[in-house]
C-alpha cells in the first residue's frame, strides 16, 4: 500500500469519526453567508483546492475569516503541504450527519 493511499484512507476515517462532533447550528451558520456558501460549492467537485484557486470576492484576511469559519464548523478539511494548504469539502462527514443537507444546500444555491 502506497503511503499517499494510507494518508488518504487514514484521513477519510477521521472525516467519519468527525461526522458524530458536527453540530447543525455550527454547519447551517458556516452555510448561510454568501461567500461561505460560494466557497462552499466551488469545493463541491471533489478536488482539493487551495485558497487561492477559489474565485472569492473578499480581501485575503477575509477569505482567511470564511475558511476558518468553514474548518470550525466541520464543513471543510484542511492539508498542509508545505506553505501551501489545500481544502476540501467533508462530504461523508457531513452525509453521515445530516443526510441531504449538502446536495439540498448546494441545489438550492444554484438557483
Amino acid at each position: 500500500m502506497s503511503l499517499a493511499f494510507a494518508d488518504v484512507r487514514e484521513a477519510r476515517s477521521a472525516e467519519l469519526s468527525r461526522a458524530a462532533e458536527l453540530s447543525l447550528p455550527a454547519v447551517l451558520h458556516a452555510l448561510s453567508d454568501p461567500v461561505r456558501l460560494s466557497i462552499v460549492s466551488q469545493l463541491a467537485d471533489g478536488a482539493e483546492h487551495t485558497c487561492n484557486s477559489l474565485e472569492v470576492p473578499v480581501a485575503k484576511s477575509t477569505c482567511s475569516h470564511h475558511f476558518r469559519v468553514l474548518r470550525e464548523a466541520g464543513v471543510v478539511a484542511q492539508r498542509a503541504d508545505g506553505k501551501c494548504r489545500f481544502n476540501r469539502l467533508q462530504v461523508q462527514a457531513l452525509e453521515a450527519s445530516f443526510p441531504g443537507l449538502l446536495d439540498a444546500v448546494l441545489r438550492t444555491s444554484r438557483r
